[in-house]
């Protein structure tokens, strides 16, 4: 087991299987509010699901209506069920918070990897 602390921006807890970009994502018209797709064209994370996952990423990109996507996504069943970042910006931190979604960033995000099992309490990250 591989422990990392981080920086709590929305504080929770959260268990499940890591999704990781090494690219930033942008929640405005890059991911379907309805179904939880990664629909921006060449995106590592294209065509994939974000629903249920621990998303990790470098940082979030684009319009501040992103935040607004990510509440969406949440009250459709679709969001993330955490989020780790190595530094969290505005708009990724306001969606979070607005959505309930636990948030960590300051994290070394290197360490993990897609089908991960990834656990989170506060400013603990544990990578199984």
């Amino acid at each position: 087991m591989i422990e990392l602390h981080g920086r709590i921006v929305k504080r929770g807890a959260a268990e499940g299987i890591a999704l990781v970009s090494n690219e930033p994502i942008g929640f405005y018209g890059n991911i379907d509010p309805d179904t939880g797709i990664v629909i921006e064209k060449g995106h590592p994370l294209e065509g994939q699901c974000i629903a249920g996952k621990v998303l990790v990423f470098p940082t979030g990109k684009g319009s501040t209506v992103g935040s607004y996507t990510m509440y969406r996504l949440k009250k459709n069943g679709k969001a993330p069920i955490a989020i780790i970042n190595e530094e969290s910006e505005p708009i990724i931190a306001v969606g979070a918070i607005i959505s309930d979604i636990p948030l960590v960033d300051k994290v070394d995000i290197s360490k993990i990897r897609t089908g991960d099992k990834v656990k989170i309490d506060g400013e603990v990250v544990r990578i199984e």
